[in-house]
């Protein structure tokens, strides 16, 4: 802070109390009033103020949107009855920001006391009598976002709003049925739109945005409906309907809670991204407004004040890969379930593709949801066992029950293999062999090769997500538990499918979506695990609980089946994790049940398609 500006913070005082005692102080405590908005506490520091004085200071804020304004005094020239401070004015104002002023008071001292001499060059410098403020705003377009080859994944498009008319409604139950058959809007979402408290019976009220093909099918269903009726709006449209949607994010009218987040720069109507990607990265798509403060003159001269160069939006280059994802989009077609899959480059961790369902629902839980990971975490439970010495042909047994510590463990419908070899456990997902097996490592093994696979190691993708989270166990059941992917160990389904990328590549690295993270943590596997973990996870598609999936030639993975909740039997999560040809993919299918039976034959789908 300057020496000017501290001595302006220690001098202001209060408009309210006594008169300040020199031109300085009166000069600070009146630009004081002027940051605080008290146009009537700074009129009582003027000699002879015009009668609208309150009124112009009022009208200057109005025409130029002035949010706020703050000031910094300058030199000080002072004689026995007059004085003049200068100051610089910031001023903000809404949609183009700061604007600076360099400005003066003139101050008069009378019957003992400095005063303010009023003139409209107090506002600024420029202004006289009758001139009028004006500004000018202009935003330029927008940019795309792009996939990992530089193709646009965003363009401008038409799509037709499907909304409501209450007036011309005659049987709203109708109305309803006609748009939750048509396009799945909630009867109960139609219902709080139609009776919010600023609807009228004339307006025509917004219920959902659909694309011309998707308008074409549904138009004859819907448009003989008294009260349905649609309007043709632009918007920035993506590859396909639903195409990576929660990764993209949509755009539109800026909302009064996001107003304050993103800046003086934005105001009321502008344009903006209010999900993903496109909210995530508003500044660097949305650019910045150009814009000019003018000055009119009653003759209709216009004086340009001050200029705001605009800047266009930046590209934001990702690494999805439209044939990946169009692949997990149709994989997930028909899932009527939430679920998310997302698919990974193994030798780099680029997001390839990622989606979540269902769409309607904001939660992207591909990058936000954690989960118990299930029997996939035998991936990781296995390289520390084959990291301590052991290889797929290494004994291992399968007992109905195994009692860790009092708690027992059993395995999914009661099955039992008895004494096995390591890779027949893995395959068949035996619960009781990988308590027991767990038990026999050496204090800390399970943390470490969970900290290998990215547990507990902080990353950005691009995107919020919270990773994966391996608490350490309290006691020998809750490392049993672990072992088997449940107690306290969460994961997301993107950092799930990092770890089969891991598996193939011998090496985890943090998944991301923007070219600009790809230096992010990374780990090697343990020596000599990487071949034996591979081994281990194609049998478990070639004879084990993936064999759904064993037409596929090089795909290898790791289901799981995961408890949660409450309930006898407890709930569960279908999990697939695999990878084939350099890709590394995670399916979840949340309360979705066995995981060999509804997370493979997606994955199957998905892998297939490639």
């Amino acid at each position: 802070m300057s020496a000017a500006a501290a001595l302006f913070l220690a001098a202001c005082v209060s408009v309210q109390g006594r008169p300040a005692e020199g031109p300085e102080e009166e000069a600070q405590a009146y630009l004081q009033a002027w940051a605080g908005g008290d146009f009537a506490a700074m009129g009582r520091k003027v000699a002879e103020p015009p009668a609208n004085f309150v009124e112009r200071h009022q009208r200057f804020r109005d025409e130029l949107r002035i949010l706020s304004s703050r000031f910094e005094p300058g030199r000080v020239e002072r004689e026995a009855e007059s004085s003049v401070v200068t100051f610089r004015a910031t001023h903000v104002l809404r949609g183009l920001g700061e604007w600076e002023v360099d400005g003066s008071l003139h101050l008069v001292r009378r019957e003992g006391r400095w005063w303010v001499r009023w003139t409209p060059a107090v506002l600024h410098p420029e202004l006289r009598e009758g001139d009028r403020f004006s500004r000018t705003r202009t935003r330029l377009e927008r940019a795309a976002i792009l996939d990992g080859d530089g193709l646009s994944l965003t363009r401008q498009g038409e799509v037709i709003t499907v909304g409501v008319e209450p007036r011309r409604v005659q049987n709203r139950a109708a109305v309803a049925s006609a748009l939750q058959a048509q396009l799945g809007v909630d009867p109960a979402r139609l219902e709080r739109l139609l009776n919010a408290p600023n609807v009228s019976p004339e307006h025509f009220v917004a219920i959902i945005d659909v694309r011309p093909e998707r308008y074409q099918q549904v138009r004859p269903a819907l448009a003989p409906v008294p009260g349905i009726f649609f309007r043709r709006k632009s918007a920035r449209l993506s590859p396909a309907e639903g195409f990576a949607a929660h990764t993209l994010g949509r755009v539109g009218e800026v909302t009064a809670e996001l107003l304050p987040q993103l800046g003086p720069t934005y105001q009321p109507g502008d344009i903006v991204g209010l999900s993903g990607l496109e909210l995530t990265y508003e500044h660097q798509l949305g650019g910045r407004p150009s814009g000019e403060v003018r000055l009119t003159r009653p003759s209709g001269e216009v004086r340009v004040l001050g200029r705001f160069e605009g800047t266009s939006g930046t590209p934001l280059r990702t690494t999805l890969r439209q044939e990946v994802q169009s692949a997990a989009e149709a994989a997930l077609d028909g899932v009527t379930q939430p679920a998310a899959l997302v698919a990974v480059d193994t030798g780099t961790g680029a997001i390839l593709a990622i989606a979540s369902r269902p769409l309607e629902q904001p939660l992207h839980r591909a990058l936000t949801g954690r989960y118990p990971p299930g029997s996939t975490f035998k991936v990781i439970t296995a390289e520390a066992l084959l990291a301590a010495g052991m290889n797929p042909d290494s004994p291992a047994s399968c007992p109905p029950v195994a009692t860790v510590s009092g708690k027992s463990f059993r395995n999914f419908e009661g099955e039992a293999f008895g004494n096995t070899r390591l890779r027949v456990v893995f395959a068949q997902s035996c619960n009781t062999a990988f308590v027991l097996l767990a038990s026999g490592l050496k204090p800390g093994a399970l943390g470490e090769a969970a900290h290998r696979f990215g547990f507990d190691v902080a990353y950005d993708p691009g995107l919020p997500s919270p990773g994966a989270s391996f608490p350490t166990p309290r006691d020998e059941a809750e490392l049993a538990a672990a072992a088997i992917g449940q107690g306290r160990v969460l994961a997301t389904p993107l950092h799930m499918a990092s770890v089969a990328a891991a598996a193939e590549s011998g090496r985890w690295r943090a998944p991301y979506l923007l070219a600009e993270l790809e230096d992010g943590p990374r780990a090697s596997l343990a020596a000599g695990t990487r071949v034996p973990l591979q081994t281990l996870m194609r049998a478990v598609v070639t004879e084990g609980s993936g064999r759904a999936a064993a037409g596929l030639m090089g795909l290898a993975g790791k289901t799981g089946t995961a408890e949660f909740g409450t309930g006898t039997p407890l709930p569960t999560h279908a999990w697939f994790i695999g990878f084939r040809n350099g890709i590394a993919f995670a399916v979840l299918v949340e309360g979705g049940g066995v995981g060999g039976r509804v997370a493979v034959p997606i994955a199957a789908k998905f892998a297939a398609a490639l």
